[in-house]
């Protein structure tokens, strides 16, 4: 489990390691919080609050111990207890104020564990609630709004603040934008209690499958996956044209698959990347841009895709596998664009590759660590087999610590003999249990002996501390995206009660009547105006309810309605005056982040027009409906969509860089520019216009650039 002779000579050239974290902004935790829990007794509560979060939930994901309700408001109360906590053990300037950080934080705790409490009682008087309900209501609105303000900036809550004076107050507004009036236990009481405010579907999915998620991609970083993942990608890309570049952009891809977070792969993966970029000669703007582009891709990259995903697929009743199917051929798209910037501005700049001497064998990495694959395979087989991602990724994590802490009991047997006996043994009673049905109990059961077994050699013991501190690690990362799960349910309850996003949805119906590009524009300009202050997750959920079901009624495939709002909050993040990813990456490459916002949506203007494909051709994402299915069939037609999108990715590559064989003159990138647009146009004839159109610019430039090349000597 650690990086080759030549990775850490490179390492050493980029200056960082894979799979360190840039220091958090104190005054933003939105990126990650700091290294470590906090100084002294402090740090170590936060810890041991952080591993009964991380193992309630792993509890609750396995059994079903609990009514769902309750799960829900146990799961916001660690949110809120580990948040106030933290955020005073790394602010705080004495003890007192860590204390009331601390005292906050427990509030929070037993305003969520309320629910459980009180579960029978809440149930009998709802619509009804007691004065202590609405004095526990009122103050869980506080507690939410509070830690997200110190976790994520002011942007978010305001947000929510004007949603929630005009759930109160939207009465006295002119029509049509007036609602009847509630009164003030209605709002309460649909906010604070029941499945369709704070408690609604995003927290339901943060208590679920996020955090599981979370935990799984943490052990599979302890186990190694980061250096397996730059090791195969420096070995195949770091000695061709560029090649640093595109180690960042396929490791980034490989990243993605198992992280699902943007800004967690820019701090670790770009660690190791960007610093390598810079010292091979890209621009350190475009470097950090590049990161950017890529690891933002985390959150389509099946198949443990954001928490945007997992919530996408509660909201509208569908297999997460279908999810997943939906997304495949986009994200395969949105990274091969990414590569293609960048196989372009290093031709442009004449950049070279890495030299071949100190570049590591893939081959050589795969064989010495191939098995940290098979949890991910396990995973996909599982999801496609009709298991639910609960389950399925249940097990995976369970694979994961086993092999994890399997390594760990087998590095301190004696022979290799010894080591290849435990193996098998290990390898066919995970057999056996897959052929009994995959029993959670036996899994545990195995589990556990693997835990006392490892306790009893010094390398299990350090495997031991590896694998509980990948558990604390979890329940930490899992908190900007719980608040945010958490206080979107301010929007979602004023929706569903008041109605107000059939307003908003008859105005997109109006429009796209006349033209649907024009709805979608819209529909992207509100996602990206959103996603510029608030996260992905909120982003997606707001723009989801204002605009998928008004795109659903002007004939755009539901899935695909949802994936564009999705599309455009992840691009939100690389698109200023905010452009989180940036900001993630600017420390590390010590530039501005609105110079690395601008190559980011530089990078990544092909991803830009993704989404827009999909709707005119559905096949792009496996959804039915696509025309040219009724002519050519459905997977002739799904071939014909990927072709054309990767035509009108080549061409707007060719626009952002301004280089194919040499450098394009205005005139050419013009040219390049009407001809990808006419890809996704909804005009007759605008297909073969666009490819007559391509060819033409390609064919002359490539004569062009032949014939200005100088004559060999």
């Amino acid at each position: 489990m650690t990086t080759t002779a030549e990775t850490d000579q490179l390492e050493a050239l980029s200056g960082a390691r894979p799979g360190e974290v840039a220091h958090a902004d104190l005054d933003n935790f939105e990126h990650g919080f700091p290294p470590g829990f906090g100084p002294g007794g402090w740090g170590i509560l936060a810890y041991v609050v952080g591993l009964a979060f991380a193992a309630f939930q792993i509890l609750i994901s396995a059994w079903n111990i609990l009514p769902s309700q309750a799960a829900r408001g146990i799961h916001v109360g660690f949110l809120l207890l580990l948040t106030f906590g933290l955020i005073a053990n790394f602010k705080a300037r004495n003890a007192a104020g860590r204390a009331l950080g601390w005292i906050l934080g427990l509030v929070g705790f037993g305003v969520g564990l309320y629910q459980w409490v009180f579960y029978s009682d809440l149930i009998l008087r709802d619509g009804d609630p007691s004065t202590m309900d609405l004095v526990v209501g009122t103050l869980l609105i506080v507690l939410i709004f509070e830690a997200a303000r110190r976790l994520m900036g002011n942007a978010l809550p305001i947000m929510c603040g004007i949603c929630l004076l005009y759930w109160f107050f939207g009465q006295y507004l002119p029509a049509p934008f007036n609602h009847r009036g509630y009164g003030f236990d209605q709002i309460i009481g649909h906010l604070s209690y029941g499945t369709e405010g704070f408690y609604g579907t995003p927290i339901y999915v943060s208590a679920t499958y996020i955090f599981l998620f979370i935990v799984f991609g943490s052990f599979l970083e302890k186990a190694g996956m980061i250096h397996l993942f730059n090791d195969v990608s420096l070995g195949i890309f770091g000695g061709t044209r560029g090649g640093p570049a595109k180690v960042a952009v396929f490791s980034s891809g490989l990243m993605g698959m198992i992280s699902g977070s943007g800004v967690a792969n820019v701090v670790t993966v770009g660690q190791f990347t960007i610093p390598l970029m810079i010292k091979f000669g890209y621009r350190r703007a475009f470097a950090a841009g590049v990161e950017a582009t890529a690891s933002m891709g985390g959150q389509i990259m099946p198949p443990v895709m954001g928490a945007v995903a997992f919530i996408m697929a509660e909201t509208l009743g569908v297999p997460y596998a279908e999810i997943v199917k939906a997304a495949a051929i986009p994200a395969i798209l949105y990274f091969a664009s990414a590569f293609w910037m960048v196989h372009l501005e290093a031709g442009k700049y004449g950049l070279k590759g890495v030299e071949r001497a100190l570049l590591p064998s893939p081959l050589k990495a795969l064989r010495e660590r191939w098995y940290l694959a098979l949890p991910l395979a396990v995973l996909v087989v599982m999801l496609f087999h009709g298991f639910t991602p609960l389950f399925a990724g249940t097990m995976g994590l369970a694979l994961t610590v086993g092999l994890l802490l399997g390594a760990g009991f087998a590095a301190g047997l004696s022979t290799q003999t010894l080591r290849i006996v435990f193996w098998i043994g290990l390898g066919l009673i995970a057999a056996a249990l897959f052929r009994e049905g995959l029993d959670i109990r036996y899994v545990a059961g195995l589990i556990a002996l693997l835990v006392l077994a490892n306790a009893f050699t010094l390398g299990g013991r350090t495997t031991l501390a590896i694998s509980r501190d990948a558990l604390a690690d979890s329940a930490k990362t899992a908190l900007p995206v719980g608040i945010a799960c958490a206080i979107v349910g301010t929007i979602i309850g004023l929706m569903t009660q008041t109605g107000i996003g059939t307003t908003f949805g008859a105005w997109i119906i109006g429009l796209g009547q006349s033209s649907l590009f024009l709805a979608l524009i819209l529909t992207m300009i509100l996602s990206i105006l959103l996603g510029t202050g608030i996260p992905t997750i909120p982003t997606y959920i707001i723009v989801a309810a204002l605009a998928a079901p008004a795109l659903e009624k002007l004939g755009v495939p539901l899935i695909v309605s949802h994936m564009f709002a999705f599309y455009y909050g992840i691009m939100a993040d690389l698109s200023p005056p905010v452009a989180l990813a940036a900001l993630a990456a600017a420390p590390i490459a010590k530039e501005n982040p609105d110079k690395i916002g601008w190559e980011a949506m530089r990078v990544a203007l092909a991803g830009y027009v993704i989404p827009f494909i999909a709707v005119y051709a559905p096949a792009l994402m496996l959804q039915p409906g696509d025309p040219m299915a009724n002519v050519i069939g459905f997977w002739p037609a799904v071939i014909y969509a990927t072709f054309k999108a990767s035509v009108a990715i080549g061409l707007f590559g060719m626009v952002a860089i301004g280089y194919l064989f040499g450098r394009l003159t205005l005139i050419e990138r013009v040219l390049c520019f009407v001809a990808a647009v006419m890809l996704f146009g909804e005009f007759a004839y605008s297909d073969p216009l666009g490819y007559l159109l391509a060819a033409a610019i390609v064919l002359r430039h490539w004569f062009a650039a032949r014939n200005a090349a100088p004559a060999p000597a």
